[in-house]
């Protein structure tokens, strides 16, 4: 069983184990999938760390897991969007994308993050494709003909995650739900599905933006420290006197 703590905060605890293999997909007897970066099995349950620092995990009943599948995904994600193939960087790519679906582009990049790990030629074991894991049929309705073209791919799913994000007002942990397992499993279980790849994805997400925010937020608060602790200049005297003088 998943196990949470907090809304979507992943249970942190120390290994108990040998590690197996790494960067993987663990596909479950129900058709789903998780990415983990290693596993290991302990008793009848198999862990799977979602992260490279291993604190973030997924218990699962090994009896759930049919096999398991290489990641063609890079097994860290890299600090930072590289260059893409058509010149320009990911980043802008991505700003751009998010300014014209009116997204923060620290969303966008954590998805990205959790789809593909920031690989452009990514292809899931159910046929999703590039950055933001399209499937065909969802990028054909976008109007994305290459789903392997970074700027046509974050344009397409930024626009896909905007659609959704107003189809729940807002509700951002039922908007990645249904971008992840599909509206129809959103309005199924009235929320996030029931699904160990769903609840994981959201919970990745959700971390690694507030992890963002954080950051940002004590990054201002530094800097407004520093500009504070900071000593006034003393005029200079000759300065002075020619304001006087006006």
């Amino acid at each position: 069983m998943l196990r949470f703590t907090g809304k979507f905060g992943v249970l942190f605890a120390l290994a108990l184990a040998v590690p197996a293999l790494a960067a993987d997909f663990a596909v479950l007897h129900n058709g789903f999938s998780i990415r983990h970066e290693r596993r290991e099995v302990q008793g009848e349950t198999t862990r799977l760390y979602l992260t490279p620092d291993d604190r973030g995990y997924l218990d699962v009943p090994s009896n759930q897991i049919d096999h398991f599948e290489t990641d063609l995904t890079p097994a860290s994600f890299p600090t930072a969007p590289p260059r893409s193939k058509i010149g320009r960087n990911l980043d802008d790519v991505v700003t751009e994308a998010s300014s014209h679906h009116q997204l923060d582009p620290d969303l966008v990049n954590s998805v990205i993050r959790a789809e593909s790990g920031f690989n452009s030629r990514a292809v899931s074991p159910k046929g999703a494709q590039g950055l933001m894991q399209l499937m065909p049929q969802t990028a054909s309705k976008l109007g994305v003909a290459n789903a392997f073209d970074p700027q046509a791919n974050v344009e397409g799913g930024a626009q896909y995650l905007r659609s959704l994000l107003e189809q729940y007002n807002f509700d951002l942990v039922k908007a990645l739900a249904a971008y992840n397992a599909g509206p129809l499993r959103v309005a199924q279980y009235g929320g996030v599905p029931p699904y160990l790849e769903t609840q994981a994805y959201v919970a990745r997400i959700i971390k690694d933006f507030n992890r963002k925010k954080l950051a940002q937020q004590k990054s201002a608060v530094a800097a407004r420290t520093k500009s504070r602790k900071t000593p006034a200049r003393s005029a200079d005297p000759a300065s002075l006197a020619q304001r006087a003088a006006r």
